[in-house]
C-alpha cells in the first residue's frame, strides 16, 4: 500500500502527543494529592511538635525502604536526568510512590526539604512508565521524559512557563533541549490546569514595595547597581549551598557505609540545630507557620522587618537534612535562602527588602540549578513581568557567580562561565 509509510510516519508524529496529554493529566493528578498531603502533614507537625524526635527514625525508615525495594530509584533527580542523556535504561515505576512517601515522612517529621525533587521525579517516573510499552525511538523518549519533569515543575509550583523552561535547560547548561519544547509546554500547562481543577492551591508571594509609581517603574543606575552586587552574593551563596550538601554527602557517604544509618545522623544533626537556636522557624517546608512571629516565606515579603541570618540558618538547616538522605528536593528551601538572603542585603544597603526577596527568591535557585532563564520566567510569573529587568539582572549574575557548583550532579556542563 502506498500510503502505509505515511500513516507510520503519521502515527510516529502524534504518538508522543498523545502521550504527553496523559503524562500532563496523571503528573498533575499526582501533585494535586501531593500538595494535600504535603499540607496535611505539616499540619500534624504543627500541631504535634514532639514529631520532630522521630526525625531520624523516620529517616532511617524510608533509607531501608529505598535500599530494599527502591532499586535504581535513589538516584532521585540525577537518575531523570542520566535517563535523559541515556533513555535506554528507563525509569522506575516505583520511584514516584516512594519519593512522595519519604517526602512526607520528611516533612511530617520536620526535615528542612523542598518539594521538586517529588514532583520531578513524579512526572519522570509516570513519563517513562507510560512510554515503555509502546514502540519510541530515543530522541521520543528523552523528550517525553523532559516533559514530565515540565509537567512536574509546573504543575506543583503554578507556573507552567517556568516548568517548560526549566525542563529543557536543566539537563545541559548551555545546550537547551529545544526540540522538546513544544511538549514541554503542552505538557506544563497541562499538568498545571489539572493540579488545579483537582483544588489545590498554590503560595502567592506580593511585592510590598513599589518602585518609583504604579505605572512607571523607576529603576535607578544607584538601585540596580544594587541588584548586581545583591546577584553576585546569590551566586556564591548558591555555590557554597551545592559545595556544602556534596561535601557532607560525601564525607557521610564514606564514613558511615550503611546508608541506612545516615539520615539518623543527618536527623540527630536538625534536632540538635533546633535546641541551639531554639527557633522552630527552618523545619519543614518554610512557607508558613501559625506562628505569627516566626520567619517563613510569606512573611519575608508581608513584613519590612530585616532578618539578617535567617537565609544562614535554613543553610545549615537544609544542608543536614537533604545531605543525610532525607527525600524531597532542595528547591523550596532555596527559595527561602534567597529570599531570606535578598532580605538581609536590602538592610544592609538600604534597598527594598520585599524586592530584594523576590530577587533573591529566584536568583539564589539560578545559581544553585544553573538555570536562569528559567529562573527569570519564573519570577515573572510570581511577581510581574515589570519586575523583569532586575530579575534578570539578579538570575544571571547569580548563574555567573555559581560557578560550575550546582546541585544536580548529573547536569552537564557545556557553558564555560568565568571561573569554575
Amino acid at each position: 500500500m502506498p500510503d502505509e509509510p505515511q500513516a507510520k510516519t503519521a502515527a510516529s508524529v502524534l504518538k508522543p502527543w498523545a502521550l504527553v496529554l496523559l503524562i500532563a493529566a496523571a503528573t498533575g493528578t499526582a501533585c494535586a494529592f501531593f500538595l494535600w498531603s504535603l499540607d496535611a502533614v505539616t499540619r500534624i507537625r504543627f500541631d504535634h511538635f514532639w514529631l520532630l524526635y522521630l526525625l531520624p527514625l523516620s529517616g532511617m525508615a524510608v533509607a531501608w525502604l529505598y535500599q530494599r525495594h527502591g532499586g535504581t530509584s535513589d538516584g532521585g533527580n540525577n537518575l531523570i536526568l542520566d535517563r535523559i542523556h541515556d533513555p535506554g535504561g528507563g525509569v522506575p515505576r516505583r520511584m514516584a510512590p516512594l519519593v512522595l512517601l519519604g517526602t512526607l515522612a520528611t516533612h511530617l517529621c520536620g526535615g528542612s526539604a523542598g518539594r521538586e525533587g517529588t514532583a520531578v521525579q513524579m512526572g519522570g517516573s509516570i513519563a517513562s512508565a507510560m512510554s515503555r510499552h509502546f514502540q519510541l525511538d530515543a530522541k521520543q523518549l528523552s523528550a517525553l521524559l523532559i516533559a514530565g519533569i515540565a509537567a512536574g515543575f509546573g504543575a506543583v509550583f503554578g507556573t507552567p512557563l517556568a516548568g517548560a523552561i526549566f525542563a529543557v535547560e536543566v539537563a545541559v547548561v548551555g545546550r537547551p533541549k529545544l526540540a522538546a519544547l513544544p511538549l514541554c509546554l503542552c505538557a506544563s500547562y497541562g499538568g498545571d490546569w489539572v493540579c488545579r481543577a483537582w483544588g489545590a492551591g498554590h503560595t502567592h508571594y506580593h511585592i510590598q514595595e513599589v518602585v518609583g509609581t504604579p505605572d512607571a517603574l523607576a529603576f535607578t543606575p544607584l538601585l540596580l547597581g544594587k541588584v548586581a552586587v545583591a546577584g553576585l552574593a546569590f551566586g556564591l551563596v548558591a555555590r557554597a549551598f551545592s559545595q556544602a550538601c556534596h561535601g557532607l554527602n560525601r564525607t557521610l557517604s564514606a564514613r558511615i557505609r550503611p546508608a541506612w544509618l545516615r539520615p539518623a545522623v543527618g536527623g540527630l544533626l536538625v534536632i540538635g540545630l533546633y535546641h541551639a537556636i531554639g527557633r522552630a522557624d527552618f523545619l519543614g517546608l518554610g512557607v508558613w507557620s501559625p506562628d505569627p512571629h516566626a520567619v517563613t516565606l510569606v512573611s519575608l515579603f508581608d513584613s519590612p522587618e530585616i532578618h539578617p541570618w535567617a537565609w544562614f540558618w535554613k543553610f545549615v538547616f537544609t544542608a543536614a537534612t537533604v545531605s543525610s538522605g532525607f527525600k524531597g528536593g532542595e528547591v523550596t528551601p532555596l527559595f527561602f535562602i534567597g529570599a531570606a538572603l535578598g532580605n538581609a542585603l536590602a538592610g544592609v544597603m538600604g534597598a527594598p527588602p520585599g524586592l530584594f526577596a523576590a530577587l533573591g527568591f529566584v536568583a539564589v535557585f539560578a545559581g544553585a540549578a544553573n538555570t536562569p532563564v528559567a529562573c527569570l520566567i519564573m519570577g515573572m510569573e510570581l511577581f510581574g513581568i515589570r519586575y523583569g529587568l532586575p530579575l534578570g539582572l539578579a538570575c544571571f549574575l547569580a548563574f555567573l557567580g555559581s560557578g560550575h557548583a550546582g546541585i544536580y550532579r548529573s547536569q552537564r556542563m557545556l557553558l564555560r562561565k568565568p571561573y569554575k
